[in-house]
């Protein structure tokens, strides 16, 4: 009876968005990186712009219909669509204060760049909107 009671009382102060239901996207909405573009070599840092179609920004805990913010993942595949977006990944950035570009210093070489947009609680939309992958050499 009393590990039942302590597990009652533990699921109730679980945080509301971890039973929060799945935001919509907008249709025909889209998501794309506007720089640098597939292919470019440049010399760092780099500088990439984010570019949405169909959606607005908003920050992140800003529940607002037709909203969202930027994910970038760099150099890796993308994390789960159904599940919140890593918050401790470095190779998943946030962007929760509604940025649209940001300044990267990566190292030299060859690097992968690709947007997530994700809704108040850092989940993506469904359908999921992202973008295509921009593969860049740093000199």
């Amino acid at each position: 009876m009393f590990r039942r009671m302590i597990m009652i009382a533990s699921l109730c102060t679980l945080p509301a968005a971890s039973f929060a239901a799945d935001t919509p996207s907008v249709a025909g909405a889209s998501v794309y990186i506007i720089s640098p573009k597939n292919g470019d070599t440049i010399s760092g840092p780099v500088r990439v712009q984010f570019g949405l179609k169909g959606m607005g920004i908003a920050p992140a805990g800003t529940a607002m219909e037709g909203t969202g913010h930027h994910h970038l993942v760099i150099d890796k595949t993308l994390p789960p669509l159904d599940a919140y977006l890593p918050p401790d990944d470095p190779q998943v950035r946030h962007f929760g204060k509604g940025q649209t570009e940001v300044e990267l210093k990566l190292a030299p070489g060859t690097h992968t760049l690709q947007l997530v947009f994700g809704d108040q609680d850092h989940k993506p939309h469904k359908p999921a909107l992202v973008s295509e992958k921009v593969t860049i050499t740093v000199k």
